[in-house]
């Protein structure tokens, strides 16, 4: 069972699709209006609705029927209740595939790898992950260390590029994605120049490395960064960031282009 049947329950409140992300998307995608996208792991659906938005066709594909209840319900958009390593979709059956922030919850990747290569034709595959190793050390993870130590347990990028290379056959390139400091696509490290949004419950439940961890450790880190903020103690230690715009703290989209 999808561990989002348990935390998803608000997502979709806090998991605004950011517009940049999304432009990015169509971007590397490179399709024509009226293409067919698949979104694996589609959460709440926000980024497939999104798309559709921009003129594509998009079939969601979503384990957790908790996050699907909260999506937006769209002509263009159909849902798929399945895993990615076992897509309910034809062989050769859209042009291009996105999976934003989702493979880190993928059982087997490298049958999802599989999976996106079966069905798509010959267009674009486009992952949004992360790499902590890549990362900035940011202030972040010094109330919060769990999510440090949470995001070592992934593939560094080379081996997770070599992955996608060995079971899809196709160039992979890396493109960092340096988060601005307003996204409204509030995961992980997305509010890095907003501490006080980690102080809201509803803004932690929909980051699944906050919603998974021991909650007294959460709870811990909560404390000490409500006191510092109060005090004036977090200003006086990290002010120096209100100065940057955007920030590399490991994000990457990756896309796998085919050679045909």
């Amino acid at each position: 069972m999808s561990i989002y049947n348990f935390i998803g329950k608000q997502y979709s409140k806090t998991r605004v699709p950011d517009i940049r992300i999304v432009n990015k998307l169509i971007d590397l995608l490179n399709l024509p209006k009226g293409g067919v996208i698949a979104d694996i792991g589609a959460g709440t659906g926000g980024y497939s609705v999104a798309l559709a938005n921009k003129g594509f066709f998009v079939h969601a594909v979503e384990p957790s029927v908790v996050m699907q209840k909260q999506a937006v319900v769209h002509p263009q958009v159909e849902w798929f209740t399945g895993y990615a390593e076992n897509l309910a979709l034809p062989d050769n059956s859209v042009d291009g595939v996105v999976s934003i922030l989702a493979i880190h919850h993928f059982s087997h990747l490298e049958k999802a790898f599989q999976e996106m290569h079966r069905v798509i034709r010959d267009g674009t595959i486009v992952l949004l992950t992360f790499d902590i190793r890549l990362a900035q050390k940011i202030w972040l993870y010094d109330y919060f260390p769990f999510l440090w130590e949470d995001a070592l347990r992934f593939l560094p990028l080379n081996e997770l590029i070599n992955l996608i290379q060995s079971n899809t056959k196709r160039r992979v390139e890396a493109i960092p994605f340096l988060l601005p400091h307003d996204l409204s696509d509030l995961f992980a490290a997305a509010a890095w120049r907003r501490p006080e949004l980690y102080l809201q419950p509803e803004v932690r439940a929909g980051i699944s490395s906050f919603a998974l961890a021991d909650q007294d450790l959460v709870e811990q880190g909560v404390n000490v960064l409500a006191a510092d903020l109060s005090s004036g103690a977090w200003n006086k230690k990290y002010c120096e960031i209100y100065k940057l715009k955007e920030v590399d703290i490991g994000y990457r989209f990756i896309c796998a282009t085919s050679d045909q």
